[in-house]
């Protein structure tokens, strides 16, 4: 409930700090399949994907359409075990976008803690192993 009461304190203030937002970013399912992207360079199974993200496969396979499409996300088949199975990355482009979207939604979680009277300075969110992968 905090942060729905943030988020309409910083409209209330300042409605540009969350239109910023990427929404292709802003859905809890594709926030998670792009974070878990970003955590392994190397790339995530399909199905290593499913189970972390607890998504079906129909589920799973529109949100990576679709993140693909913004050319956030690549897939490619590989073999494993004499199987074929798809590999997700995170794209050089989608990294640089999803850190873009992380920043400002600091920044816009900042303002509105700040407009309600419960901020506290803390440093930037993204670790170094984000920012350098």
């Amino acid at each position: 409930y905090l942060l729905l009461f943030l988020f309409f304190v910083t409209m209330k203030n300042d409605p540009s700090a969350f239109q910023a937002l990427e929404r292709i970013f802003h859905e809890k399912s594709r926030l998670a399949i792009v974070a878990c992207a970003a955590e392994l360079p190397e790339g995530i199974s399909f199905i290593e994907l499913r189970e972390t993200c607890g998504m079906t496969d129909g589920n799973l396979k529109a949100h990576l359409n679709a993140l693909e499409g913004a050319s956030i996300i690549a897939t490619h088949k590989e073999l494993h075990e004499g199987r074929a199975r798809t590999i997700v990355t995170l794209t050089a482009e989608g990294r640089e976008q999803f850190i873009a979207y992380l920043l400002t939604l600091e920044d816009a979680l900042r303002a509105a803690a700040k407009s309600a009277g419960v901020a506290q300075e803390r440093g930037r969110i993204l670790s170094p192993k984000l920012r350098e992968a």
